[in-house]
């Protein structure tokens, strides 16, 4: 099988690409600004640099090489940079979209009008926004109302809803995956990576202490294989045109987080709270529910959040030197 995956250079894409490729597929890894973990992959995978704002490269490459299948990942991703450059994140997360979608059109029209890829959209919990916080039940269907809090989330409904006005009106079989927390090895600026890369710094020094925020705060977060494992499952199995939460069904308190280092670092921890890092308010606790997920595809939640940590530990300790 052709696959192509855009935002190979982010955590999920570089993951990705290496479980495609070792599962027998010709892949083609596209990346843009973030090469670090492009870098740090030795397979022979074909990766491309491309800015798919502007068209040209990614209309070459569905042309060209006519994937049956697409992963959409690549965006600018962080809710904090759209604050900063809203014109920005609305610009390289709606119009890249509008760029796979239009190359694969023009795939059908200059090559062969049956061509019938399934693209699967990284689109993302970010779009219930306000919902979160007016359900009384935690755990968020995909039927509750999109009222996006940050113009990132606004890009992200902007991509959801695209994707099902190209299925409708020009038949490119998508799904649209709304994702939730997760983390994992190549993973910056969560609280799970923070920490333990923190950790690992504290080792090296010499200094068993740890900077933290409030770690009485609870996350539902899944590992990026998981993540992964269910992007791939609904390329095979999901329901052309529909759309599916992709979310853990555990979730963790931020002590238990520091605690799972500390059995794997083989001792404590003095904690010491930053008040830089204290939120003035912690949003509810996200979960999606995954009902939807499961019936369709199979899929269940396989890697416990002490194998993640135990891996991002060692990662760091690789790659901080």
């Amino acid at each position: 099988m052709k696959v192509l995956v855009t935002g190979a250079g982010g955590m999920v894409g570089s993951h990705m690409v290496e479980l495609l490729y070792n599962r027998g597929d010709e892949v083609i890894g596209v990346w843009h600004k973030n090469k670090k973990n492009v870098e740090q992959i030795t397979l022979p995978i074909r990766f491309v640099q491309c800015d798919l704002r502007y068209g040209y490269g990614i209309e070459e490459l569905i042309v060209d090489n006519m994937p049956d299948q697409v992963f959409h990942l690549a965006a600018q991703s962080y809710p904090t940079v759209s604050w900063v450059s809203p014109a920005e994140t609305i610009d390289v997360n709606i119009n890249g979209q509008v760029a796979v979608f239009e190359a694969i059109k023009k795939a059908r029209k200059y090559k062969d009008l049956s061509y019938d890829p399934m693209v699967v959209v990284a689109c993302s919990s970010a779009e219930y926004g306000q919902t979160l916080n007016e359900l009384e039940d935690p755990f968020v269907k995909e039927t509750a109302e999109l009222k996006p809090l940050h113009p990132y989330g606004v890009s992200k409904v902007g991509q959801d809803l695209l994707a099902f006005q190209y299925f409708m009106n020009d038949h490119i079989r998508c799904i649209r995956a709304r994702i939730f927390n997760s983390t994992g090895t190549r993973k910056v600026n969560d609280v799970t990576s923070d920490f333990t890369k923190r950790a690992v710094e504290a080792d090296k020094a010499g200094v068993y202490e740890l900077r933290c925020g409030n770690l009485e705060t609870k996350r539902a977060i899944m590992d990026q294989r998981d993540l992964v494992h269910a992007l791939m499952l609904l390329a095979d199995k999901g329901k052309a045109g529909d759309v599916y939460n992709i979310s853990s069904e555990h979730i963790y308190q931020m002590e238990d987080i520091v605690k799972m280092i500390e059995k794997a670092i083989g001792h404590q921890l003095e904690r010491k709270v930053d008040p830089v890092l204290i939120r003035p308010t912690d949003e509810r606790i996200i979960v999606g529910n995954v009902d939807k997920l499961k019936a369709d595809t199979g899929w269940k939640q396989e890697v416990p959040m002490s194998q993640t940590i135990a891996d991002m530990l060692e990662y760091w300790r690789l790659y901080l030197r």
